[in-house]
């Protein structure tokens, strides 16, 4: 039997190839509000710990990817470099010492 992969029982590691960022965030929260349905509570403030969820790994990756670089960073982000710093200071993200940091 073939998995269907829109199906968010069926999103196993070895499909994450194969599934967009956008459906794998979809089935992700289908299960919490099907959970938070049977549960029966209210959920508040959803949209900022969903944007922190997906921004802060997006940045520390990215940061990786530039070995630090702030200004490269904030480029391939289409960010300007002090939104960077800010979101940086805020989800306490470490930035490697780099002569290229600033």
């Amino acid at each position: 039997m073939t998995p269907d992969l829109n199906n968010s029982d069926n999103l196993f590691v070895a499909n994450l190839k194969t599934v967009s960022l956008e459906n794998l965030v979809k089935s992700k929260l289908e299960v919490l509000f099907q959970q938070t349905e049977q549960a029966q509570v209210e959920l508040n403030g959803l949209h900022k710990v969903v944007i922190e969820q997906v921004e802060k790994p997006l940045i520390e990756l990215a940061l990786q990817t530039y070995n630090g670089n702030q200004v490269r960073t904030a480029k391939m982000l289409g960010i300007n470099r002090n939104t960077l710093k800010k979101k940086i200071d805020t989800y306490r993200i470490p930035v490697r010492n780099s002569t290229f940091n600033n």
